[in-house]
């Protein structure tokens, strides 16, 4: 062999040991959320795109209050978790179950470092709420999110027994809360015309099908005021809720009203609601005169979301609805 073929051989085995040597390097720069799949992993599609997990995570942080919920009702216990909307840091229905659990700030305004020190297995967050920082988190550890926020909690609990590897404890959970839900649609009136009203700091909503408790509503099959009905018709695209000032006050009437207040610790959302129940509009309604009126828990009713919540709605829709 003469010396021109010894040294492109020579040059061609460099280039090559080079690019061997980079794909490595490559690979070993690549985010946990692409990690190749093993016998040791499964992979869950998601709002992102799809990621490979390390099978049974033992240390997960979760970034939404019904995610927390659901983890809970499942028997699993993150390691770090999104503040309550309202509580000290827990809702008062979950707090004797959240020992241990560290805050990692909120849904709207979550803390990376404190995740990251953390050194989570598995983080399960939402589109709607994170999805800007959705490249850091997954850089973190492996990170599913669910698409957003609304009423259907259900579709979210399935995703997230999908991510915690438990998808037949999540099926026995849910299976378990449609025995209750056909237990309480048997004791009830389902003829009967539901209105949800909340108060909040500055604004007052009648809430309606695409919310927490209006999804309850429809699976009860229960039914909306016609006045609801005709004013939720005039954008098929939001049937979630609808800010409402006092003279409209005639439209949240039913036969039944449930409201709740949305009580941050500043007394202002109860002023509200002090000043609404007190107009002699609200007074002049039908249920309010036959006595049809029930304050019910917001975080139950509304913002924790979850499984939980969903069983202790039943509760007091039965409580207050029954034949």
């Amino acid at each position: 062999m003469n010396f021109r073929k010894k040294t492109y051989l020579g040059f061609l085995t460099l280039a090559v040991f080079s690019l061997v040597l980079a794909a490595c390097g490559a690979a070993d720069n690549t985010d946990k959320n692409k990690a190749v799949e093993s016998p040791n992993t499964y992979t869950v599609e998601h709002a992102m795109g799809s990621t490979p997990i390390n099978k049974d995570p033992k240390r997960i942080v979760v970034l939404t209050n019904e995610g927390t919920e659901a983890l809970l009702a499942m028997g699993v216990t993150p390691v770090g978790a999104v503040r309550s909307w309202i509580g000290d840091p827990w809702y008062a229905h979950i707090e004797d179950q959240m020992e241990g659990v560290k805050v990692v700030g909120e849904e709207s305004n979550v803390n990376i470092e404190a995740i990251a020190a953390l050194e989570p297995d598995l983080i399960i967050g939402n589109k709607m709420r994170q999805e800007k920082i959705y490249e850091q988190l997954k850089s973190i550890a492996p990170t599913v999110f669910a698409e957003d926020l609304r009423g259907d909690w259900q579709k979210n609990f399935t995703l997230y027994s999908k991510a915690i590897n438990k998808e037949e404890v999540g099926k026995k959970v849910l299976a378990d809360f449609n025995d209750h839900l056909n237990s309480v649609k048997e004791n009830i009136n389902t003829d009967t015309e539901v209105s949800v009203v909340r108060f909040m700091e500055g604004r007052t909503r009648i809430y309606y099908t695409d919310s927490f408790s209006g999804v309850i509503f429809e699976q009860l099959g229960l039914k909306r005021p016609q006045q609801q009905v005709d004013l939720f018709a005039q954008d098929q695209n939001d049937q979630f809720a609808r800010e409402v000032d006092q003279e409209k006050i005639p439209l949240m009437d039913g036969d039944v009203i449930f409201y709740f207040t949305y009580e941050t610790g500043n007394g202002e959302a109860t002023k509200v609601e002090e000043e609404w129940i007190n107009n002699p509009l609200w007074k002049g309604l039908n249920a309010v005169k036959e006595g049809n009126v029930h304050k019910v828990s917001d975080p139950i009713w509304n913002t924790a979301g979850g499984v939980l919540a969903a069983n202790l709605m039943l509760d007091d829709i039965e409580k207050y609805m029954a034949k």
